[in-house]
C-alpha cells in the first residue's frame, strides 16, 4: 500500500555539471538549498545581499550582483535559483521605491502592497534577461517556498503563495520557446509529501533538516548530470570524514586519518579544476605525509 503521494516531477532539461558557478536568491529557503549546494562543492554565491523574499528584491539582488560594464569583469553563473517567498512588498513613502530591507526605521515610512501577478512576472522577467544578457546560456530555477507567513494569517499566506506560482506560470508559459527556464516544486513537496508535522522545525512553519535533505535530494534528482552523481559519491565521504570531530585531534592515529584524508581530496582536486579549495590544498605540493 501507498501511504503518501509522490510529487511527479519532469526531468529538466538541462544539467547541472560538477562545481558549477550558480547563483542562489530568494527567502531563507534559498539559503538552506544553497548551503546544500556549497557542501556538494558546487562554486556557490548565496543571497549576497540579505534575505530577499519577493520577485522586485530578487531582481534588485541580479542588478547589484552581476558585473556592470564600467567595473570590467566579475561573476558569470551558469545556474542562477531563484526561491519566492511573498508577493508583498515595502514602499518607501519618501521615495516610492519598493525596499528590500528597512532597516528597523519606523513602520509609518513605510506602505505595504501586494504585487499582481502581472507585476511579479514583470520583475522575475527583468532578472532573467539581466541574467541572459550577461550569459546567453544561463539556466533559471524557480520555485517557491514552502515556509508558511503566520503574520499574514495561513489564508493570506496561501493566497500569496497562489499569486506567486501564477506567475512564475506565466513567465514560463511566455517563454515556452527557452529550455534554460524550469520550474522545482519545493512547495508542493513539503505541502504533498512532507505534510506530517514531524517535517517542520519546532515554530511548525520552517520545514526541518530532515525535509531539507529530502528536497535536496530531489532536487539532485532532477537537475544533476551523471558525472555530478560520479563526484558526489567520491567527495560525500571525504566531506563526512573532514567534518569528524576527533575525540584526541592531536593522536597519532587522527592526524593520519586526516592526512590521508586529504590527499584523496587534493587527487580529487586534480581531476576536478573547478572544484573550490576549502582546505588551501595546492595542487603542486608533495601529499602530506602521516606522522610516524
Amino acid at each position: 500500500m501507498q501511504f503518501r503521494t509522490i510529487v511527479d516531477i519532469p526531468q529538466a532539461s538541462f544539467q547541472l555539471a560538477p562545481c558549477e558557478r550558480m547563483l542562489f536568491v530568494g527567502s531563507c529557503f534559498a539559503e538552506n538549498i544553497g548551503r546544500k549546494a556549497t557542501e556538494a562543492m558546487f562554486r556557490t554565491t548565496v543571497n549576497p545581499f540579505g534575505t530577499m523574499y519577493n520577485p522586485a528584491s530578487i531582481l534588485h539582488t541580479v542588478q547589484r550582483t552581476l558585473p556592470q560594464p564600467s567595473q570590467g569583469e566579475g561573476e558569470i553563473f551558469s545556474t542562477a535559483v531563484f526561491t519566492l517567498g511573498t508577493n508583498h512588498v515595502y514602499i518607501l513613502k519618501e521615495t516610492g521605491e519598493i525596499v528590500d530591507n528597512c532597516e528597523k526605521r519606523p513602520q509609518r515610512l513605510f506602505e505595504e502592497r501586494e504585487l499582481t501577478i502581472e507585476e511579479c512576472a514583470v520583475y522575475l522577467r527583468r532578472a532573467v534577461e539581466l541574467l541572459r544578457s550577461v550569459n546567453p546560456d544561463v539556466r533559471v530555477i524557480f520555485t517557491v517556498s514552502p515556509i508558511r507567513y503566520r503574520k499574514y494569517g495561513y489564508h493570506e499566506s496561501q493566497l500569496s503563495k497562489a499569486i506567486l506560482l501564477l506567475a512564475i506560470d506565466k513567465l514560463l508559459t511566455l517563454n515556452s520557446s527557452l529550455s534554460t527556464l524550469h520550474y522545482f516544486p519545493s512547495y508542493e513537496i513539503v505541502l504533498d509529501e512532507l505534510r506530517d508535522y514531524r517535517f517542520y522545525a519546532p515554530d511548525m512553519l520552517h520545514p526541518s533538516a530532515q525535509a531539507v535533505d529530502y528536497i535536496w535530494e530531489r532536487f539532485g534528482e532532477t537537475f544533476f548530470s551523471d558525472e555530478t552523481r560520479a563526484f558526489l559519491r567520491e567527495w560525500e565521504p571525504l566531506r563526512a570524514a573532514l567534518a569528524h570531530r576527533p575525540f584526541n585531534p592531536d593522536s597519532t592515529e587522527y592526524k593520519a586519518f586526516r592526512a590521508a584524508t586529504l590527499n584523496k581530496v587534493k587527487e580529487l582536486r586534480r581531476r576536478y579544476p573547478a572544484m573550490p579549495n576549502p582546505f588551501n590544498i595546492e595542487l603542486h605540493e608533495p601529499p602530506l605525509t602521516p606522522p610516524l
